[in-house]
């Protein structure tokens, strides 16, 4: 996928921090930066940080690979690549998934579900439609959402097998502004 210049400067701030903190000499911090700045793709980016923080970390994140969590809670936010096909797993743990400022690798993703007494959570913008394709033994799917209308709509659908444990999908609410009350002046 192809980086945007806020992806480039999230990764050129990080190379200063590290710059800053002694983790990298000032020539390799401007190798770094030249390189990132030229950066025409997100795996191009991702590469320039690996070395400097964890993975769960990193200003993006492309690991495609399984995501689960095994009695524990487990949870993947930020900015990430959701590739189209993703499988994960919540064994008597709990899975949250913040797709909100995720990036939707195709406009039908699927997740390929297995929940064994677990739970399995996802949070999406507003705009993204969820679908629950799966079976389900004894659980429970919950949409707390407005879906969106049109065939247009990014669609995150939820396949797999859910046993003794629930798959739930919800968009926050919008933070409403505080209202001046008469007499108050802004």
């Amino acid at each position: 996928m192809r980086a945007s210049d806020t992806d480039r400067e999230n990764v050129v701030r990080l190379l200063r921090d590290a710059h800053g903190d002694g983790r990298i000499t000032l020539d390799e911090h401007g190798e770094r930066v030249d390189r990132a700045y030229a950066a025409r793709t997100l795996g191009d980016l991702a590469q320039l940080t690996l070395d400097l923080l964890p993975a769960d970390e990193q200003p993006i994140r492309l690991d495609a690979g399984p995501l689960s969590a095994l009695f524990g809670t487990v949870r993947r936010d930020g900015r990430w690549v959701v590739p189209a096909r993703f499988p994960v797993a919540a064994v008597f743990g709990t899975l949250e998934i913040d797709l909100r400022e995720a990036l939707l690798q195709r406009r039908h993703v699927v997740v390929r579900a297995s929940v064994l007494g677990g739970r399995l959570r996802l949070v999406v913008p507003e705009g993204v439609r969820v679908e629950f394709t799966g079976r389900s033994i004894m659980g429970s799917q919950v949409l707390r959402m407005r879906q969106p209308e049109g065939p247009d709509a990014p669609l995150i659908e939820v396949r797999g097998t859910v046993v003794l444990g629930s798959v739930g999908a919800r968009t926050p609410k919008r933070r409403r502004r505080p209202r001046l009350r008469r007499g108050e002046a802004g």
